[in-house]
């Protein structure tokens, strides 16, 4: 068990844009992050894909991580992930061939079946209408790891330059169990998305490690656990800063998503009974507290799912307290092994 506590400790970002800031803003929080989570050891830094929302600002996911990777200097960037329904695999092997090219060594493609918008947001993105886009996951997959895997002397008929052979790791997340299945049978590492859809954790846990086919890329599983994480010097700060995600979550189901709100001290007035209940139990996986309560958190967490690397979001509105957090995050998992 001990070697399962000195597992890897990681980063989602979701490049959060507060109320009364601007992208910009959200960019250079962004980086500041990016930059202690290399100094303090973090493994990997990831940002996600999300359209339509002016509380995101990570949309153009692949800009944005070569904006980071350019002002690091170790540290593994990658996405959390690109929706590849969005997008022509070419077009992602390309992009990911050009920041491998260009960071060697440090960058990873994860992919998510999931548009990360709405309908109309997706009609936007795609410009046509069909309905095979997310049938064909599984085989854009297969395409986007055929491409990275190929001889570099290949001649193909169609090639990502660059890209071709170049080895990109390849994620797989989810938040159901069709990911965990379709890792298993690709022999793809696999990350589930418990920090904001907790309810088939386990399940999709046991289908992927049960199920799991060794490839080139993979001998044994390999599970990555995402989980929020608000801390701070006492608990009631924690709990005071986690109510601008609570809010957001409030908004987001309300279908008005916003800019990340500013915590207040008493969410009472602020939802219902049912919103709070649907709130609770999709935040359910979040460790908020004091270093000790996270400290106790991750080992439970590690305990309970044998994941192999714990990925850590924080939604928190004022960015020194953003820093403070990942920071006891750290530090809670280094006390553990």
């Amino acid at each position: 068990m001990s070697e399962k506590k000195n597992i890897p400790l990681s980063v989602l970002d979701l490049a959060p844009i507060p109320q009364g800031a601007s992208p910009r803003d959200a960019f250079h929080a962004s980086l500041a992050l990016a930059q202690q989570a290399e100094e303090l050891g973090f493994h990997r830094y990831w940002l996600a894909e999300h359209h339509n929302m002016t509380g995101i600002a990570s949309a153009a996911t692949s800009v944005l991580i070569g904006y980071l990777a350019a002002n690091t200097q170790t540290l593994r960037l990658g996405s959390g992930g690109i929706m590849l329904p969005n997008h022509a695999p070419l077009v992602i092997a390309e992009q990911f061939g050009t920041l491998a090219s260009l960071y060697p060594g440090r960058i990873d493609l994860g992919l998510g079946r999931a548009p990360g918008s709405d309908q109309r947001t997706m009609m936007a993105l795609r410009r046509h209408q069909s309905s095979n886009l997310i049938d064909s996951f599984p085989e854009d997959v297969e395409t986007l790891i055929s491409w990275f895997d190929a001889d570099k002397e290949a001649q193909l008929a169609v090639q990502p330059v660059p890209g071709l052979g170049l080895k990109i790791p390849v994620w797989l997340l989810g938040s159901s169990l069709y990911s965990a299945q379709l890792a298993a049978k690709l022999g793809l590492p696999f990350a589930f998305a418990s920090h904001f859809a907790p309810d088939l954790l386990f399940q999709a846990l046991h289908m992927y490690r049960e199920n799991f086919q060794p490839s080139e890329r993979l001998d044994k599983p390999y599970a990555m656990v995402c989980v929020n994480i608000v801390a701070a010097e006492t608990e009631r700060e924690a709990r005071f800063l986690f109510t601008s995600m609570q809010q957001q979550f409030i908004n987001l189901r309300r279908g008005k998503p916003g800019p990340l709100p500013a915590p207040v001290e008493n969410m009472d007035n602020l939802w219902s009974p049912s919103e709070q209940y649907g709130v609770q139990q999709a935040l359910s996986m979040s460790i908020v507290g004091d270093m000790t309560k996270v400290q106790h958190g991750l080992a439970a967490l590690i305990r309970e799912t044998q994941a192999d690397e714990i990925m850590v979001n924080g939604q928190i509105f004022d960015r020194q307290a953003r820093l403070r957090s990942f920071e006891l995050a750290m530090q809670a998992a280094q006390s553990l092994a």
